[in-house]
Order: C-alpha cells, then structure tokens, then sequence
C-alpha cells in the first residue's frame, strides 16, 4: 500500500486539493474553526461578460469526479434512512386525485376531488408547482429505494397530467392555470411566478424520465418545452430582459439538462434566452450586488449557469456560478450553512448579525436545498474536499434538522432567531415551495455520499450505506453510528482484487488529528484537515477500513459581530434549551415561520472563562449534550438537528 503527502506550510483557505495527497501537517487549533471554502478561480473580465448575444457552442467541460447513479447506492439503518422513510410515507398518504384537481380543471376535465390547500388553492397562482416536486420525489425515491409503488403513482400522475396538456392543445403547454398568467408576464404586470411553476412541473418530467425510463414523462416534457422555445424566441432582447425580472426559477437549468439528454442545441439556445444578464455580469466580475434579491429564485439561475458551462465549456457561466458559491457560503451563510432573511439577502456582504436583527424568518429551506444542488456540480469540477465540508454542515444543521421526524413534515424558515422554535407543514394545506424541495430533498439523500473518478472512489459522507459500483465489482459497505460515535467502517466485497486509490474525506473540523486503521493494524498516516486521505493498495474481499475522526467544541462568530457566537462540536451546530414550546399547535404546524416577537422569551448571555469553548462548555453525560457551567443562567446544548418541540438559541452573546 502507497500513502501520499501534501505539500507543508499551506493554510486552510489556501490549500488547493492535492487529490492523492495526505497531509502531515500538525493538527489546526480546535478552538475557533469556520469550514476552509475553495477561492474562486480566474481573473474577472474587463468588460460585462454577457453584453451581447449569447452564442452556444456545444463542448463538453471536463469533470474530476462523477457522482454514483442513486440505483447503486442504498442507506442502511440510521438518521437518513428513518427520514427517508418518513418521507416515503408522506407521499404515498398524498392522494393522486386531489393533486391533479387543478390541472384537470384549467384543461376543462372534469374532477370531483376535493382541492387541496396553501399554495395548491384553486386560486392561487403558484398551483401546479408542487405537482412538479411530487412526480420528482417519486422519481428520486424509486432510484433510492426501488419502491414500485410510488414509481406506479408517478407513472399515473405522468398519464393525466399528458391528458391534460392534450386537451389543452397549445402547443405543448400544460399548467394548473390559464395561458392569461403569461399574457400578464408579457404586459409587465403584476403575476406570481408562473415559469417558476413550469419549471417545477418540466424538472418532475425530466425526473420521471431519467429515473423511471418514463416515455410519456419525456415526450409531455419536449412539448412543455418547445411552447417556452416558442413563447421566448419572439420577444425582442430587451423585453426578455425586463421579462426576466420576475422571478423564472430554473428554466435555464431545466432546458440546459433537456439539451444535455436530447443533444438538441435548440433547447440550449432557448435556455440562453433566461440569461439575466444584470445578476449574471456582476458575478462573471466578482462582484457582490445580491443586497435586495429574492434568494430561492436566484440560486436556480446560477445552478442552471453551472449546467450552461458543463455542456458549452463556456468560462462566462463558470466565473458566475464559482463566484456566487464562493460568496454565498463565505460571506452570507449562517452557522447551519443556510441563507437569507425573509426570502432576500437584505444587507452587504458579511453582516450577518446585523441581518439576523431584521427578522425571524431566516434561511429559507428552499434555498439550502439548492445551494447543496450547486455543491454537487462545482465539486465534480474539482474534486475539492472543502465543498463538502459545507455539504456536510449544511446536510446535518439545515436540511435534517428541518423534517419532523414522525410525519415528515417539513419547514418553510428553519429560524435562528434567539428564542425561536421549529414550525411545520401540514398534511394537505401548505404546500409551500419548500414542502416541494422537501420531498425532493429526502427522497434522495443516497445521491452524494461516495464519488469516483478513472482511479479510485472518494468517500464524502459518513452515512451508512451501500455501494455496489457495478463496472469495477467492487461493494463497499458503510456502518456507523456517526456522529454519535466519530468513527466509520468501510467494509469490501469484491469480484476480483482490485488496485485503486481510496480516498476519505477528512473534514475541517477533525483538528484533533484523524486515524485510520486496515484490517485492525493502524497506519501511520495523517491528513490535514480539509483534505483526503488517499490509501491505494490492492484490496480484496473481506478488507476492512476505520475511519476515527475526533471530534471537538469551537465557536464560530458573527464577521461583524466577534461577540455574537455560535458553538459546534464537529460538524454540528448546537442548540440551547430554552425550555418547551408551549405553545398552541396553530402556532407550530401550519405558519411558514415563528412569531417569535408576538411570543418573546428570556435569552440568556455568557461569559468565557477563556479562548477555549472547553472551559465554560463541559459534556453533560447525554451523548452529544453539552452545558454551560459557571454562568448565571446555565443551559443544556444538544444538536439543532434533535430538537424539537423546545424553545431554543443557536447564537449568543459571549463576553
């Protein structure tokens, strides 16, 4: 077996990932550590990038590393697999009829179900969309799982809803609402989003697709798509422009990914029409404008950017999508890794603390959701560890820590407002944008755990899984109880022997030092935080990998606000007890956020006996529980992802 070494002396932020490298560098400090973020690349351009016409030229761009098809990875026991099931459980109580209502009634079938509620309301303007989600949820939950069942409830839904858009015979068209919502886009005046909508409904037929090799689901998607080629192709630039300032959503990403299967150029071209060039140039020139827009609607536009430069090769729609990741999760993310306050980015650049005093509806579900979409695509451009040390965060602090366990209903705002709680979705009277990436999100929570490239496998998430990479006859099985206990087995059945690199993810906040053992026998071997540990050997059946990565408390602080702070044993954030949230149940499922100014309560304040989190903050005897000591109000912290039902801080303020 072979053990590569970094190059020394190279900080944190500064390391580019050595792909084969293991670092001897002695352990950071444990004290205060923020998750390293790769530096955006290349130089910005002196002119705006996206002055004129946008041309596509169809080259592939080269990738480091692919992800694994969701069919060759499955969860074992533990956290995820418990909130894939919940969430397989919502689906299947969702009632085919009552979510087709709307599209039936908009295309003059007829429908005796009784409509749903929330943002699926008969008369809403956002109806339809979640339909979008739920045929993608089916989609990804079949690839995850291999459920039949809810692949047979997509298929259904696919055949109705082409029935519909038959029976509307517009030209490939098919909503839940009439044609007039775009006549009002046209005009510039006041609608709610409608290609937002289409877009959820075409990803759901591209999903379908993809994952359930649905026919119909492709040619219902192909018509949706030649109608918004059509619609678009005869508005003049600078009215698509203006178009444009209403939120889309991802249609650019959507028609990208149709181009990509279809190697149809036009769908391409049609995608580039939803460039908007006055949020793309100042990201193409490194510059931060997002004070003042709506996040959910914008992350879709740079994920959709990201697929424009995968299959053009196009550095324009690189330098967008790398400087937006980079300035997003640098200088806008809270310490679970979520974003935004009240659906926008309300101030500059790093001013977190004073962001978060605007109000308590903070990070927006949806927008986690697609900013670990962005995650996944920028790794495999490098295969840079350190955008999975902002995965991981922002999978266990925001994601997880936003589904309720036992009905799998889901959050709109997961708050970190001092003294807030969690509040919930209903069963059938929500249907926020976030109940959608909700489904989405824990239908496939297998999707990128392990990556590989022509060497080897990297192995990204500690989750307890198993993968059967087919093409090389190698299984590899996960088993932990991470991050209860900070140690992960990977265990090998192979075809054959096999020489390869295997690569494990050291995250940043393993500055205790990692250790790994092969077959019991304990190497000498060390990596820095932020990197890989490569071992490349030949491996056999019955091989046995321990991966031990120690964990232990630091602080993050606010950038404008080193008083404000925040406490994380690895690679979760905890949460402070403030006492049970007895409140009326109105106030916890249904509302999109908490009213925690009509509900205040008593945040205490600390002291630090020192630098060292260790010295006020000792174990509490519970596993990852935690209490303050020597304060004037002592408090019990626990991960954010375990709390429920309580009153709670994640930031406070430390003198």
């Amino acid at each position: 077996m072979t053990t590569h070494r970094d190059p020394k002396g190279l900080t944190r932020r500064s390391f580019a990932a050595a792909l084969t490298a293991t670092g001897s560098a002695a352990p950071l400090l444990a004290q205060e550590t923020s998750p390293p973020v790769p530096k955006h690349t290349g130089p910005p351009p002196e002119a705006p990038a996206f002055g004129g016409t946008i041309e596509f030229i169809r080259k592939d761009a080269p990738v480091r590393a692919r992800a694994f098809a969701m069919t060759d990875v499955r969860l074992l026991p533990g956290p995820f697999q418990r909130a894939q099931e919940a969430n397989l459980g919502y689906l299947r109580r969702l009632d085919t009829d009552r979510l087709l209502h709307n599209f039936r009634i908009n295309a003059g079938l007829p429908s005796t179900a009784q409509p749903l509620g929330g943002w699926e309301k008969p008369d809403c303007e956002l109806r339809g969309h979640f339909i979008g989600h739920f045929l993608s949820a089916c989609a990804l939950m079949y690839s995850s799982t291999g459920d039949h069942n809810i692949k047979a409830k997509g298929d259904s839904m696919v055949a109705e809803l082409a029935k519909c858009q038959q029976k509307l015979a517009a030209g490939g068209y098919l909503s839940a609402f009439p044609l007039e919502l775009f006549d009002r886009l046209d005009a510039r005046q006041k609608v709610w989003a409608p290609f937002y909508t289409i877009h959820k409904i075409m990803a759901g037929m591209l999903d379908m697709s993809q994952h359930c090799d649905n026919r119909q689901a492709f040619e219902v998607l192909q018509g949706m798509a030649d109608w918004a080629d059509k619609w678009s192709a005869d508005k003049s630039e600078p009215h698509m422009q203006d178009i444009l300032n209403t939120e889309y959503g991802g249609m650019n990403e959507v028609l990208y990914n149709l181009a990509a299967v279809t190697a149809d150029d036009r769908y391409a071209r049609a995608g580039d029409r939803f460039t908007k060039k006055k949020f793309f140039n100042p990201l193409a020139a490194h510059r931060d404008e997002l004070r003042g827009l709506h996040v959910n609607t914008h992350i879709p536009q740079v994920i959709g950017a990201a697929r424009r430069h995968e299959i053009g090769c196009d550095e324009r729609f690189h330098d967008v999508a790398d400087f937006f990741w980079y300035e997003v999760t640098g200088a806008r993310s809270y310490v679970t890794g979520g974003t935004s306050n009240n659906e926008g980015w309300l101030v500059e650049p790093r001013r977190l603390a004073a962001e978060l005093k605007q109000g308590s509806d903070t990070t927006e579900c949806c927008c986690a959701y697609n900013m670990l979409k962005l995650t996944r695509l920028l790794y495999s451009w490098t295969a840079d560890p350190r955008y999975f040390d902002y995965y991981e965060r922002t999978l266990y602090n925001h994601r997880v820590s936003a589904i309720e366990p036992s009905t799998a209903h889901t959050e709109y705002y997961l708050p970190i407002t001092p003294g807030a709680w969690k509040t919930f979705n209903t069963d059938d009277n929500s249907f926020w944008c976030c109940t959608g990436t909700g489904v989405e999100e824990f239908s496939k929570l297998n999707d990128s755990i392990y990556f590989r490239d022509d060497m080897g496998l990297y192995v990204n998430l500690f989750i307890p899984s198993e993968l059967n990479w087919r093409e090389k006859g190698v299984r590899i099985r996960q088993e932990n109880e991470f991050p209860d206990t900070p140690v992960t087995t990977l265990s090998m059945t192979l075809s054959q022997p096999i020489h390869m690199p295997l690569r494990l993810r050291i995250p940043y906040w393993a500055t205790s030092g990692a250790s790994v053992k092969i077959n019991g026998r304990l190497l000498e071997a060390a990596s820095s935080p932020g990197s890989y540990l490569t071992l490349t050997r030949t491996w056999e059946t019955g091989d046995r990998v321990e991966l031990e990565l120690p964990m232990s408390l630091h602080i993050e602080k606010m950038p404008d606000d080193p008083s404000m702070q925040a406490v994380l044993y690895g690679p979760l954030v905890l949460a402070g007890d403030l006492g049970p949230a007895a409140l009326s149940p109105d106030l916890i499922t249904g509302p999109e956020g908490p009213a925690v100014r009509e509900h205040p309560i008593a945040v205490p304040a600390f002291r630090a006996a020192s630098d060292s989190p260790d010295s006020w903050i000792k174990p509490a005897g519970e596993p990852l529980t935690f209490r303050t000591s020597g304060q004037q109000r002592d408090i019990t912290l626990a991960p954010f992802d375990r709390t429920f039902g309580r009153r709670y801080s994640i930031y406070w303020n430390v003198s």
